[in-house]
């Protein structure tokens, strides 16, 4: 047995016994095209996001910021789930996974049939006037501004992980923007929580109810940098709850992390879910995990049939 296949039999170990919250991050979405900004190939490397100061104070961030992420949004809009999230709506489905918890803010966990989800950042997908309060639909804005810039094209820049896209000023300053339809207001906003800004209390009470309740964790595609995804971890282990990690390269929860896969999610979620859900029974009987143990432990996994299962597991596919 390779070095891959134990971790991913002691994930499964982990995972089978059900009760499992997942909080996921970026690195499950770079599969549909969406990248990330800490993975190998992050965007905070050539892209600095904008902070809520800068789009609500700096002169001209808020024309910038729509002008770029009208660019930008259609492809996060057309962008569709990858085998992984897919894999967790199957865990989902099956009864092992009860909630998702996401940093990302482009609905794909919801299109691939996740049914209870937490969008901790917001939604690409809504737009809101902080004047009126009116809440509406991002494909609505969109066909407005489509209107607005019947010649605005621009093609070949690359997406950034918040739907935007770089521009020159040029391009930028011949952007026309569009006010809110209920009061006129000039100041619409995404529903998301920019970069550096603080998610809101309810939310994050309501996130953090569902991992106090958890029998797991399992963190995906997150390096769990900002404290927005890392406070879980921090009351997974205050509470004694098993915490897994499955992401490529680092993370700053390695050190709490009962079970660390460090691999492809969209190879290896799919082998999860197949594993536990191509034959419920047998996967009911795996024996649950144990409480974690040092940082970098966890209890053994000893249900051999399991072993054979993650041996024999499809890793090149979406579940069927």
């Amino acid at each position: 047995m390779t070095a891959d296949d134990e971790s991913v039999e002691r994930l499964c170990t982990l995972v089978a016994p059900g009760g499992v919250t997942v909080v996921s991050g970026a690195g499950i979405s770079t599969d549909s095209g969406i990248p990330d900004y800490r993975g190998p190939n992050g965007a905070l490397r050539r892209h600095t996001p904008m902070t809520y100061q800068e789009f609500t104070r700096q002169p001209g961030a808020h024309h910038r910021y729509w002008a770029r992420s009208h660019a930008g949004w259609r492809q996060v809009a057309r962008a569709e789930p990858n085998a992984a999230h897919r894999a967790v709506a199957r865990l989902e489905q099956a009864g092992l996974v009860t909630a998702v918890v996401t940093q990302n803010v482009d609905g794909l966990h919801q299109r691939a049939g996740s049914r209870q989800v937490i969008d901790l950042h917001g939604s690409l997908s809504r737009v809101m006037c902080p004047d009126c309060g009116l809440v509406s639909p991002r494909h609505e804005l969109d066909s407005r501004l489509r209107r607005a810039n019947p010649d605005y094209h621009v093609g070949g820049a690359p997406t950034n992980p918040d739907g935007d896209v770089t521009l020159a000023e040029e391009t930028i300053a011949g952007f026309v923007m569009v006010g809110c339809l209920a009061c006129g207001g000039d100041r619409l906003e995404p529903d998301v929580v920019f970069f550096g800004a603080t998610v809101p209390r309810p939310r994050v009470a309501r996130a953090m109810g569902l991992i106090e309740s958890a029998r797991a964790l399992l963190i995906l595609g997150s390096s769990l940098t900002v404290m927005s995804g890392y406070r879980f971890v921090l009351r997974a282990a205050e509470l004694g709850i098993p915490v897994a990690i499955v992401n490529q390269g680092p993370t700053r929860g390695d050190a709490r992390a009962a079970v660390r896969v460090d691999a492809p999610l969209g190879l290896t979620l799919p082998r999860l879910a197949a594993v536990l859900t191509g034959s419920a029974a047998s996967a009911r009987k795996v024996a649950p995990a144990g409480p974690a143990g040092p940082a970098g432990s966890a209890g053994p996994a000893d249900s051999a049939g399991t072993a054979a299962s993650v041996a024999s597991a499809s890793t090149d596919g979406p579940p069927s």
